[in-house]
């Protein structure tokens, strides 16, 4: 994903969540589509956390070199996000930006639980909606959020 005006941004990240959705999700989704984002980040020598979680439970988690605690918190709160508004993180700060308010004054949510920046994805199911979310740390945001909708989308053939 290229950097642009966050107007720019946000529209293709709308754009990306309208079409990277699973048709069906199975745990052996959830593994594909992890080692997936692992075989990329290796590739590219990113030293991040990678997380796939349906809303009760952790599907695939993996750390790279150089990820740490940090990251594994990023990704909580990433996560976490993701889980509570149903879009991307980048788009969540992004809106955040453009209005100038915080995650708590727009939407009441603590810090210390959240996060609104990018690497949080929506995993989403047709017919359903965001049924989990798919959150990688260790990159500037916007690498983060492009390895995981670069990733979905070979995975996803789109």
């Amino acid at each position: 994903m290229k950097n642009g005006t966050d107007a720019e941004l946000l529209a293709a990240i709308a754009i990306q969540e309208n079409t990277l959705v699973f048709e069906r999700f199975t745990l052996e989704t959830a593994w594909t589509l992890g080692t997936a984002l692992r075989d990329a980040a290796v590739a590219r020598a990113a030293p991040v956390a990678i997380d796939i979680s349906l809303r009760e439970r952790p599907l695939f988690h993996a750390a790279l070199p150089g990820a740490g605690p940090d990251n594994a918190d990023w990704v909580r709160r990433k996560r976490n996000t993701v889980l509570t508004l149903g879009t991307s993180t980048l788009a969540v700060g992004l809106k955040l930006k453009v209005s100038g308010e915080t995650l708590e004054q727009r939407y009441g949510l603590q810090l210390r639980d959240h996060a609104a920046h990018g690497g949080g994805f929506p995993l989403i199911l047709a017919g359903l909606g965001c049924i989990g979310a798919i959150t990688v740390s260790g990159l500037p945001q916007v690498e983060d959020h492009g390895l995981v909708v670069d990733v979905l989308g070979r995975v996803l053939g789109a």
